[in-house]
């Protein structure tokens, strides 16, 4: 017979690491992964039934699009390390499963707040230091910082502003729809804003500003919607009020600087991919071989040298996916998040209390995970999908709330 004491304390195990997963990319995306292999394999070992939310099918369409297309590649070994990040997916039902209660879920929000304001905190340090060494060396601030921004606990800041986005958007939700306005946890929440909204500016990633004003936009528009008047105001406020390298990066989404900004570089990658999918339509060219295969696509009238930039990868979510693993497995990743969005954003009009900032929160981070993904791989980032998925799951926790409350309750 086995021993209740030891199947309550696996029970507690599995909700214990399932939370510590799902908060560590926020530091170290080693300790998640490991934290998340421990959490699952505790929660196969409870009493807990190991759970799928409700977008099963999409996301079994992706990851059997994306195995098909590795056995169909002309180099399958090059294409194993993304198979093995299939595994962060297990965040999804982890997190599903074992937090048993919109609380947990309330408390882990809170969590990603926190710990993304040490982030910011520490990214804020990082841009003193940056503004020290152009000093020093009496180089242009923004062509020597651009390439080299803020990162916070991250390596890298396209990793750092995403992440950023998706805890500022969740503090932003627990701000309008939680009714929690205690004084003291009001205070702490609004000392989080300034350091995660300072962060998000002075990361300086376009993609990630527009994606932030996206999530927020959504937000407003479910909270008091005649504030949406002020948007321009503020953003005005915000262009002429900032720092000179603020104004010059939000001005380069229209007149970059060549050799400083990723305009043309991104026109590149794009064109190149449309190039690919042109020519592998149904299967990709598999798993890691946009990377490899890159200069055999490139349209013949792109000069050399190439604008500096990163090329190992598309820089848009859809046409990478679509270039990498063919149309049918980026269609599948489209509606995945479009049924996101639809369920969460339908449940939240009804909801109330946690299961609302929770919900109103998750929609957020979906669209402007959507959003951000036409300029960034953002979703191929293991740290920002891992956080995505956590979200997501507590996202489905709400709505299964919400659909078991009886309708006048």
């Amino acid at each position: 017979m086995p021993d209740p004491g030891s199947s309550h304390a696996l029970d507690r195990a599995a909700l214990y690491l399932g939370l510590a997963s799902a908060a560590a990319p926020l530091i170290s995306i080693a300790a998640s992964q490991l934290l998340l292999a421990m959490a699952l394999a505790a929660l196969l070992a409870s009493r807990i039934r190991l759970r799928w939310p409700p977008i099963w099918l999409p996301l079994g369409l992706f990851v059997l699009g994306t195995l098909i297309s590795l056995a169909a590649s002309e180099d399958p070994s090059a294409g194993l390390p993304q198979v093995r990040k299939l595994f962060v997916i297990a965040m999804l039902p982890v997190v599903f499963s074992a937090v048993g209660e919109l609380r947990q879920a309330g408390r882990l929000l809170l969590a990603w707040i926190g710990l993304a304001a040490l982030s910011g905190a520490l990214g804020l340090v990082q841009f003193a230091r940056r503004w020290e060494e152009a000093r020093l060396v009496g180089a242009s601030f923004y062509e020597h910082y651009v390439s080299a921004r803020i990162s916070g606990f991250m390596s890298h800041w396209m990793t750092f502003g995403g992440q950023m986005m998706m805890a500022g958007l969740l503090l932003a939700a627990w701000l309008m729809f939680s009714g929690q306005a205690r004084r003291g946890k009001l205070l702490a929440a609004l000392a989080a804003a300034v350091l995660i909204a300072a962060a998000l500016v002075l990361n300086m990633t376009r993609s990630i500003w527009l994606a932030t004003a996206a999530g927020c936009l959504y937000l407003v528009w479910f909270w008091k919607r005649r504030l949406l008047l002020a948007v321009p105001v503020l953003a005005g406020a915000l262009f002429f009020v900032g720092p000179e390298s603020v104004r010059t990066r939000a001005i380069s989404i229209y007149r970059p600087r060549q050799e400083v900004d990723s305009n043309q570089h991104r026109v590149v990658c794009w064109r190149t991919g449309w190039r690919m999918i042109q020519a592998h339509p149904w299967l990709g060219l598999g798993p890691e071989m946009v990377r490899l295969r890159f200069t055999d696509y490139l349209p013949a009238d792109v000069a050399q040298p190439l604008p500096t930039g990163w090329y190992g990868h598309l820089h848009n979510l859809y046409l990478h996916y679509a270039a990498e693993r063919g149309v049918a497995t980026a269609l599948a990743l489209v509606w995945l998040l479009a049924q996101m969005f639809w369920d969460f954003t339908r449940a939240a009009r009804r909801a109330s209390g946690e299961a609302k900032y929770l919900l109103h929160g998750a929609a957020a981070v979906v669209l402007g995970a959507a959003v951000s993904g036409l300029f960034e791989l953002n979703l191929g980032d293991s740290e920002v999908l891992m956080l995505f998925l956590a979200v997501a799951a507590c996202g489905y926790l709400a709505l299964e709330k919400v659909q078991e409350k009886p309708p006048h309750a």
